[in-house]
């Protein structure tokens, strides 16, 4: 799209008010609201605010910062339209004072990662399946975890309470140039899956963070308050973020597809794949960043806690969905829809290529249910389990050097710092739990 287009779908749809959209290095979604006489100058990247008031990116003496528009992101937001004044919104690069792109926002970082990628031949596609849960607000409209949804897997109305709110999201969706490939209820009460199709790494990360965004503003509408909180309810499944991904050549063939390889998967699938398997628990702290995230990763909720790969089983960290051809893929099973998406990506890819670029083999797939596995036919077997909770998620982070690589220093250590803030919060709290099983006794 070009800055005519836009312009002229503007004047168009009546668009007066803008929104320039990006994301701090936690993932968390941000904007500068503007009136219509402003946007010309938005568009041309004029457009400047305070970067020492979001957490992770600059001191107090280096603040200013540009936000520079991707045209490819222009779209009309359709819930926001009032007697026919409509408002749009764009995502945008962070730069600095300077002109040059800052090392701190990690939808540049990405692109940086994406282009070394490009220099040994490839692209990376994904598509990512963010699973959400919609709960009910109290009689002040506080949120709670209560639905009064009692449907499962795949149900149908009456049972699955949210169909028309989740209907409502991907017609949203679709007005917005999402392709909406499938919807359904998910396993526990209350939750659900909404899955669109696959793009180019950057492409699929902006598209995972405009998802999100829009399906928190429909179900509010709904009077529902949608969380992607990994394990908000003690008991049944969590939410992940279940992440295909596959390498494709720059004259846009599969590179993991070879129709005369096992399992008609190329060399360098089994490469990615073993790129996967010897950085999962150093990239953890990325795609499971929140203390909560380990609460979803633990045996008996379909969870992938176990670092091994297979073909056909859903308790292994990485499944090879059927489909061969273009749809060859690797569908990595750990990251959780609290991720950043422009991180986790960019760890993902970087651990990969890691793989690749040194030829690594990939162990024998793991065909058995590992779930049922003892302890010692585990440890026989080679599978390792990804860190048991933040604080140790945190530790290998720190020393594995392909996440420096991956997220560049300045996202490194503003990452560390954030979580280790997290991890000694949590720490020293004082919970619910504790209070319920020591107040009375001791």
């Amino acid at each position: 799209m070009t800055r005519d287009e836009i312009l002229k779908i503007i004047e168009e749809k009546n668009v007066n008010f803008f929104r320039l959209q990006f994301v701090d290095i936690f993932g968390f979604m941000k904007n500068i609201a503007i009136p219509r006489s402003q946007i010309g100058k938005a568009l041309d990247g004029k457009m400047m605010f305070d970067g020492s008031s979001i957490d992770g990116f600059v001191r107090i003496n280096e603040s200013d910062m540009y936000l520079k528009p991707d045209y490819n992101t222009f779209v009309v937001m359709p819930w926001r339209e009032h007697d026919g004044v409509n408002a749009a919104r764009i995502i945008c690069d962070v730069y600095k004072a300077d002109g040059t792109p800052f090392v701190g926002c990690p939808r540049v970082n990405l692109k940086r990662v994406i282009a070394e990628a490009r220099k040994l031949g490839y692209t990376m596609n994904v598509g990512t399946e963010c699973e959400f849960f919609l709960f009910q607000k109290d009689e002040k409209g506080n949120v709670t975890t209560v639905t009064n949804d009692v449907a499962s897997y795949f149900d149908v109305d009456p049972d699955d309470t949210g169909i028309d709110c989740r209907r409502e999201i991907i017609v949203t969706l679709e007005k917005m140039g999402f392709e909406i490939e499938a919807s359904h209820h998910e396993v526990a009460v209350g939750q659900h899956e909404i899955n669109f199709k696959y793009a180019d790494a950057l492409t699929a990360s902006d598209n995972t963070v405009t998802f999100k965004w829009v399906v928190r503003s429909i179900a509010a509408q709904y009077g529902f308050h949608a969380t992607f909180m990994p394990k908000p309810v003690f008991g049944i499944n969590g939410s992940g973020m279940h992440t295909n991904q596959s390498l494709f050549n720059l004259d846009g063939t599969n590179a993991f597809f070879d129709e005369n390889g096992p399992l008609q998967l190329s060399e360098v699938a089994y490469q990615y794949i073993a790129g996967i398997l010897k950085n999962a628990r150093g990239f953890a702290a990325v795609t499971n960043p929140l203390v909560n995230s380990y609460k979803r990763l633990v045996p008996g909720y379909e969870a992938p806690v176990y670092v091994a790969w297979s073909a056909s089983n859903r308790s292994a960290l990485i499944r090879i969905p059927a489909s061969r051809g273009m749809g060859t893929r690797t569908e990595v099973r750990c990251p959780d829809p609290a991720c950043n998406p422009y991180l986790a990506m960019a760890m993902m890819l970087t651990s990969g290529l890691d793989g690749v670029k040194n030829m690594l083999q990939a162990p024998p797939s793991v065909d058995v249910d590992i779930f049922k596995m003892t302890p010692a036919e585990k440890e026989a077997a080679g599978i390792a389990s990804l860190p048991a909770n933040l604080r140790e998620a945190i530790d290998i982070f720190k020393e594995n050097p392909l996440a420096r690589e991956a997220l560049g220093d300045h996202i490194f250590e503003k990452y560390i710092v954030g979580k280790e803030k997290e991890w000694d919060a949590y720490r020293t709290a004082v919970t619910d739990w504790e209070l319920n099983n020591y107040m009375k006794n001791y």
